[in-house]
C-alpha cells in the first residue's frame, strides 16, 4: 500500500475504506487459498476469516453510501502486495516465494497502514464525521492487527532472512 492521500472529507474517509476493504478482502481470500494448497491450515483459516469480514465490512460501506458521491482513487494505492500499479509488478513471483510468515507480514504491514491513515484523519479533520467514521474504522483495524501479530508469533519464520530475499522481490517488480 503506497502512501494514499490525507483524508479530509466523509466521502474521502468512505471511498478510502472501500478501497482499503476491497483489497485485504480479495488479498486474504487469495491469501486463504493459496496457504491451504501448501498446508498452512491455520494461517489459511485466519486469512478465511479476515476475508469474511472484510466483505461485510464492503458492503456495510456500500450500504451506506448507497447514493453517495465518492471520489475516485487509484486502487493501487491501497495494494497490499505493491507499490506500483499491479501491471509492474510479477504477483505469481511473490507468491512463489510466500511462506506463511510472509502472507501474515504483509497483511499485517496492510492493515497497520491502513489504521495509520485513519490515525491521520482522526488527528486531522475537522469534521466530527470523519473523525467519527476514521475511529470506527481505526478500531476494525486495531481488531484485525491484534488477529495478524497473534499469527505471526505462532508461525514458523521463513528459512531465507527477509533481508536475504528483499533483491529477489525488487528484481521480479522492475520487468
Amino acid at each position: 500500500m503506497a502512501s494514499a492521500q490525507p483524508i479530509g472529507t466523509l466521502a474521502e474517509c468512505y471511498a478510502s475504506a472501500l478501497a482499503i476493504e476491497r483489497e485485504a478482502a480479495a488479498r486474504s481470500a487469495q491469501f486463504a487459498e493459496f496457504l491451504e494448497d501448501h498446508g498452512a491450515q491455520s494461517a489459511a483459516e485466519l486469512f478465511h476469516k479476515l476475508a469474511r469480514f472484510e466483505r461485510q465490512h464492503v458492503e456495510e460501506l456500500e450500504r451506506r453510501t448507497a447514493g453517495m458521491p465518492l471520489p475516485a482513487l487509484r486502487t493501487w494505492e491501497f495494494s497490499w502486495l505493491d507499490d506500483a500499479p499491479a501491471e509492474q509488478v510479477d504477483h505469481q513471483f511473490v507468491f512463489h516465494l510466500m511462506t506463511p510468515h510472509d502472507a501474515l507480514a504483509i497483511a499485517l504491514g496492510a492493515e497497520k497502514r491502513a489504521h495509520a491513515l485513519y490515525e491521520q484523519a482522526i488527528a486531522a479533520s475537522y469534521d466530527p464525521e470523519v473523525r467519527r467514521l476514521a475511529r470506527e474504522l481505526a478500531a476494525e483495524e486495531s481488531e484485525h492487527i491484534g488477529w495478524l501479530e497473534d499469527a505471526l508469533r505462532k508461525a514458523p519464520a521463513p528459512l531465507i532472512a527477509g533481508e536475504d530475499r528483499e533483491p529477489l522481490f525488487i528484481a521480479s517488480s522492475s520487468h
